[in-house]
């Protein structure tokens, strides 16, 4: 966990000057000595603040290999990145959901050929105060009544009579979230629909310490950011109808955890992937890239699935 408290700590504090860079070059002695593929050029990444640990951490590793290769890596929401990404501004787009069609037909517009590529699981993750002491599970039934819009639900009693009458404090990501879109379609069955009065961000430590300020209040995001804030935050199991389950990586893996675990995604433009450093670094992101996605809080696909995909890329 050494390692994604260092990501997410990164993102931290380089989103306080809205500028997040992975562009770590190596001093000029050791250049020549560990430069050995003869890769140069630059590479620039954006989109889901979920997705953004894995990128960076596979990123970092990258360059240590390849240091004449610079490779950037922003997060500004998978919606957001998907802006970028399909006006060219960007090579690569980090996604917590798959491209919608509207987004598909800019693509088309803007002549943007690319390619999807699955390359992590993750339980979205409902969490708590770490001091909260009356919530044991929620269903998704109880999560539709606290979130949906035009919600009754002002205080933890009118979610269960025998909790206490306090408000309820809520945080979530902003609407250019892919988690947003994933939760809000997962519980209240329509992509975009939340109740209004709740602190949004797309930068997801701005909802651990919302959530860890409080006693009374409740979020969401992805599963790395509860596993590096488990000393403030508490994890709530979700019941879909077969009694609570609490993320795991085994419940993520298997699909116990369900409604919300999902895959995770990186959309590739054709173009770039026609430049040997891109097309170097996607390969390495889905092969010893990919053993860093435990490290960062995800869960890793199948084998066959990375083969599978390392086939669309060819030689």
């Amino acid at each position: 966990m050494a390692i994604l408290k260092g990501r997410i700590k990164k993102i931290l504090f380089l989103g306080l000057i809205g500028v997040l860079s992975v562009g770590i070059l190596a001093g000029c002695g050791a250049k020549s000595e560990t430069s050995q593929s003869g890769l140069t050029g630059a590479i620039s990444i954006d989109g889901s603040s979920t997705v953004y640990p894995i990128s960076e951490a596979v990123a970092e590793e990258f360059q240590k290999m390849n240091p004449d290769v610079k490779v950037t890596v922003n997060f500004s929401g998978t919606g957001g990145g998907f802006e970028k990404f399909l006006v060219k501004e960007t090579d690569i787009n980090d996604a917590s959901r798959p491209i919608k069609d509207k987004e598909i037909k800019k693509a088309q517009e803007s002549g943007v050929e690319y390619t999807e590529l699955k390359v992590a699981y993750d339980g979205l993750s409902v969490v708590v105060n770490k001091d909260n002491d009356f919530i044991d599970y929620l269903t998704m039934e109880e999560l539709k009544k606290i979130w949906e819009p035009n919600s009754s639900v002002k205080t933890w009693k009118d979610v269960r009579a025998e909790w206490p009458a306090e408000p309820v404090k809520l945080y979530g990501p902003g609407s250019d979230s892919g988690t947003f879109e994933y939760f809000t379609e997962e519980v209240n069955k329509e992509a975009g629909a939340i109740r209004v009065d709740y602190t949004a961000s797309e930068d997801d430590n701005v909802l651990v310490n919302g959530i860890a300020g409080d006693k009374y209040s409740l979020g969401f995001f992805g599963y790395a950011y509860y596993i590096e804030n488990k000393d403030k935050l508490k994890v709530v199991p979700i019941d879909s109808g077969k009694g609570p389950v609490e993320p795991t990586p085994e419940t993520v893996e298997n699909g116990t955890y369900e409604p919300l675990s999902r895959p995770l995604f990186i959309y590739v433009n054709k173009e770039s992937m026609q430049r040997p450093e891109i097309k170097e670094f996607v390969k390495y992101y889905l092969t010893e890239g990919k053993e860093l996605i435990p490290e960062v809080g995800y869960v890793k696909l199948p084998q066959s699935e990375y083969d599978n995909q390392l086939s669309q890329i060819g030689e």
